[in-house]
């Protein structure tokens, strides 16, 4: 089944000096999907049709990620944020929807403090908010053991080998064995994710997300720093059996939003959210966007 049965379309966006690879399908308000780490826009395939319905959805891969630009730098949050923000304004929009899942929702976080001007709704879904992450790391044991992880990615260059001679085996345990929801992925879908790290660069930009995210530059920037309260409505959705974040990071969201913040947690649910329990987000996403 090709591409055009699901109704949806690929295009490049130039943005912010790159090129970003998006698929789109829909017309009427704007709304961006931001994915996570180890995915791209294939992520949200189930909410794509869904939500494009009722709105024009833009689904790029990340700066570094699949058949977008893969530069040396950029891959700050602040860089990031402005990658979307672009993004919107190519598109003849002055402000859209985000909604974010894992890195990407990392990434709406900080483009809600960023560009409030831009935006509309803010949706996130099991991503924490960047400062109040990097405080769990340093106070929270718990976190810490889940993102021991982030830690070993900051060596240079041997986590990148090591990636790349087992990332079959890596794949499989990230998203087969620690989706709560077993049939979340076929081994098609894996694959699929496969393909797109293997493409040449892939796995050098992903990493460099995280190594910029927990540099000494960042640290130093964010210390002492309260973070922008965010003015936009809020939408938290999150699994209660996330493997890698804790629940007590949804813990004081409260005092980081100025609008109205609504909080859901789902049961039997793992860190792969959209992908695991498709039509519960798909109706959760529809009712707040609406």
């Amino acid at each position: 089944m090709s591409d055009t049965d699901f109704g949806w379309q690929h295009c490049f966006i130039e943005t912010n000096n790159i090129r970003l690879h998006c698929v789109t399908q829909g017309e009427g308000d704007l709304v961006i999907l931001l994915h996570g780490f180890p995915e791209f826009w294939y992520s949200w395939r189930h909410q794509i049709p869904a939500l494009a319905r009722h709105f024009k959805v833009i689904v790029p891969d990340l700066r570094g990620y699949n058949d977008s630009d893969k530069p040396e730098t950029g891959y700050d949050l602040d860089t990031l944020s402005a990658d979307i923000g672009g993004l919107i304004q190519r598109l003849g929009y002055q402000r859209a929807h985000l909604v974010g899942h894992d890195w990407g929702g990392t990434i709406a976080w900080h483009f809600a403090q960023k560009f409030p001007n831009l935006l509309d709704r803010l949706a996130i879904l099991n991503a924490p908010h960047p400062q109040q992450f990097m405080q769990e790391l340093v106070s929270n044991l718990d976190q810490l053991r889940r993102s021991w992880y982030l830690l070993a990615l900051q060596v240079p260059a041997l986590p990148e080998w090591l990636i790349r001679q087992n990332l079959r085996s890596i794949l499989c345990n990230l998203l087969q064995e620690q989706a709560v929801r077993k049939g979340a992925f076929t081994r098609h879908d894996t694959e699929i994710f496969q393909a797109a790290l293997e493409k040449p660069g892939a796995i050098s930009a992903a990493l460099k997300h995280y190594r910029q995210l927990l540099s000494p530059q960042t640290w130093l920037e964010n210390l002492g720093r309260s973070p922008a309260l965010i003015t936009a409505p809020t939408l938290v959705l999150w699994a209660e059996e996330d493997f890698f974040f804790s629940q007590r990071l949804t813990e004081g969201m409260d005092r980081l939003v100025s609008a109205s913040l609504k909080l859901k947690l789902l049961q039997q649910c793992g860190h792969w959210i959209q992908q695991e329990i498709p039509q519960t987000v798909n109706r959760e996403l529809l009712d707040f966007l609406r």
